[in-house]
């Protein structure tokens, strides 16, 4: 990969102010005109254990985190359980070093804190693996300049200085985001650990040939990540109310909704569990708001029975599902697709809902709002469908971007006026689940509204909502609650193509993926293309009702596709075969679920093995061929 890049990995153990520190050198590199992407790695602990961020810069628009880094500051773990070699869990406390020597590029940076490591605590072979690979390392006692000048957890600080001195960044970009964000008393010792550290840096010995890039920002960026942007369109759509149980990575958008609602006029309720959480939201949805709820995992799993009552109610509802690794608990804090046949196919009978699966931080935001107009146009639940890698990973976006108009508007929703012109039973109910209409929306009432009374039921009704079992009542209810799949696919197809093509036209090759691999195959597809490849990209993020006039298409255009998801029973390739069985035989899959998001080099060492014959040889990384090969 080119060399005009910096990806810098700050390691050290959770509560070290890991995450804290990265996110403000993510913001200097912004300020300083770079794009910014970043990684999040961390353990499932309350407190303790190895934990890392990447932040990747380049003067172009980044989309993916890279293959390995060129940068480490290892803090070490000040909060190791067991600094002992034969632990458990092993030596805690130098994981953050010894952890992450396997991914570090050739000519790569060393920056360790020798004031919790000294050299009888580094690995046997670490002198041998620095010599063979040219890495550049730099022991500095972080813990006493942090402690000459203030306190031991300044230590971060102190990493951030000498990493500034060494790649010759500029300090003002630190010392700005420190003076606004800090009160004097710790913002002046702060500051003398910073200014301290890059001096005692700019002393040492530089001969790396690691640059930063230069670049300068035409429109102002913000710095978002997918659990802002959800949150922000859905209240920009509207969004009033939501309820909810904290649940990783779930958690990041209800805090943010939390903090934001009640500006806004809304509600937020924290609740004893998901289901209450799903069901106060079809509540607050039939008394007229606009509402949401949502979780991740076992918390969803819970949610299946209100899914199916919103279903049948034909209450607006919009569910947002924070994909991680399972099965049961599995590994709470590290990405996985494997959810999507759960987000898809959970609750009672033959359900329908809207799924997107938004790739990026732009479609997150727009597909949110679109996941309100769709559920409250069409009286359905409508689900976003994301996981931990979009959730946590910042990326700077042009601000002008999210300048939309906000829409307060209720969707197919009929005045007292509308209600007095509308159909009702003989005994003055509003025929709410009206058999005869256009597209399957029969519109609603409100509660409150002068004729506007009706029942609603869990259980199969009538057009007024009385409980009914008579054949060709459920018949009629059931093929209009299905045609509003048809409806939704016209309007998506006629308005807003959720779907990413990205490479030549006229390219013979094709990979497809949906969510949040997106950008890291597009990135692999300009590499393949720079190399002689003839291949392109369809990134679906329409996953119900799917899009099949747009994959057919791709499919049709291609002689072999590569299907690329983040799960062990490919569900997104067996999804688009249960839709477009005929192309089966032109699918292979390349799958990856060890708890980290694909690579752009895996992904193009996946493609040259689906078209090359080439042995995969990644540890990370399964290749699945197509049925037959």
């Amino acid at each position: 990969m080119s060399g005009n890049e910096l990806i810098w990995r700050i390691a050290g153990g959770s509560g070290d102010g890991i995450d804290s520190t990265s996110q403000n050198f993510t913001k200097a590199l912004l300020r300083a005109g770079l794009h910014v992407f970043t990684h999040r790695h961390y353990p499932s602990r309350i407190r303790g254990g190895h934990t890392y961020v990447e932040v990747r810069a380049r003067d172009q628009p980044v989309k993916s985190r890279g293959d390995g880094y060129n940068v480490l500051l290892s803090l070490g773990d000040s909060f190791a359980r067991n600094p002992q070699e034969d632990a458990y869990y092993g030596d805690e406390e130098t994981k953050p070093l010894t952890e992450n020597l396997d991914e570090l590029r050739e000519g790569g940076i060393i920056i360790y804190d020798s004031g919790l490591l000294d050299e009888d605590d580094l690995p046997a072979d670490f002198e041998e693996r620095v010599d063979a690979n040219d890495w550049h390392v730099y022991p500095v006692d972080l813990r006493a300049i942090a402690k000459e000048h203030g306190r031991e957890v300044m230590r971060n600080t102190a990493g951030v200085g000498i990493t500034a001195g060494i790649l010759g960044l500029d300090l003002s970009y630190f010392e700005d985001l420190m003076r606004e964000s800090m009160p004097d008393e710790i913002f002046e010792p702060n500051l003398a650990v910073l200014e301290d550290a890059h001096e005692q840096a700019a002393e040492m010995d530089h001969d790396h040939d690691i640059g930063l890039p230069e670049n300068e920002h035409e429109t102002e960026q913000v710095l978002l990540s997918g659990s802002n942007a959800i949150a922000y369109g859905a209240l920009d759509e509207g969004c009033r109310f939501i309820a909810g149980y904290p649940m990783t990575p779930w958690t990041e958008v209800f805090t943010l909704m939390n903090k934001h609602l009640p500006k806004f006029g809304g509600v937020a309720e924290q609740v004893e569990d998901e289901i209450a959480a799903a069901t106060l939201a079809i509540g607050a949805s039939h008394a007229g708001a606009k509402a949401m709820s949502g979780s991740s995992g076992g918390g969803f799993a819970l949610m299946s029975e209100p899914l199916g009552l919103a279903e049948m109610t034909e209450t607006p509802l919009v569910l947002i599902e924070a994909a991680r690794a399972g099965l049961s608990t599995g590994m709470p804090t590290k990405p996985e697709q494997g959810d999507l046949e759960h987000v898809l196919y959970t609750s009672q009978g033959d359900s329908n809902r809207v799924v997107f699966a938004p790739a990026n931080v732009e479609e997150a935001y727009t597909q949110t709002r679109k996941a309100f107009e769709i559920a409250y146009g069409y009286h359905i639940p409508a689900i976003v469908l994301y996981d931990q890698k979009l959730s946590g990973e910042l990326r700077n976006v042009d601000a002008e971007f999210f300048n939309e108009e906000p829409n307060p508007d209720l969707g197919a929703t009929l005045t007292e006026d509308e209600i007095a012109e509308a159909a009702h039973h003989a005994s003055g109910k509003f025929q709410r689940f009206k058999h005869d209409v256009g597209n399957g929306v029969s519109p609603r009432s409100i509660p409150g509204q002068k004729g506007g009374r009706f029942l609603a039921s869990g259980n199969e009704h009538t057009p007024e909502g009385h409980i009914s079992e008579d054949p060709e009542n459920r018949v009629a209810q059931m093929d209009r609650r299905l045609q509003k799949m048809e409806a939704i696919r016209d309007d998506l197809d006629a308005n807003s193509s959720h779907q990413t093509y990205h490479g030549d036209e006229d390219a013979t090759y094709g990979i497809m993926t949906y969510g949040s691999q997106q950008g890291t195959v597009e990135e692999a597809v300009d590499r393949l293309r720079a190399d002689g490849h003839d291949v392109k990209m369809l990134g679906v993020s329409d996953l119900m009702p799917y899009p099949e006039k747009d994959v057919r298409s791709f499919l049709e255009s291609v002689d072999e596709c590569l299907v690329v998801e983040m799960n062990t029973t490919e569900q997104f390739r067996g999804l688009t075969q249960k839709e477009l069985g005929e192309f089966g035989p032109k699918l292979s899959s390349l799958l990856k679920y060890n708890g980290n998001p694909f690579e752009p080099a895996e992904v193009v060492e996946g493609f040259e093995a689906t078209i090359d014959g080439t042995e995969f040889e990644r540890e990370t990384a399964r290749f699945q061929p197509a049925a037959g090969d």
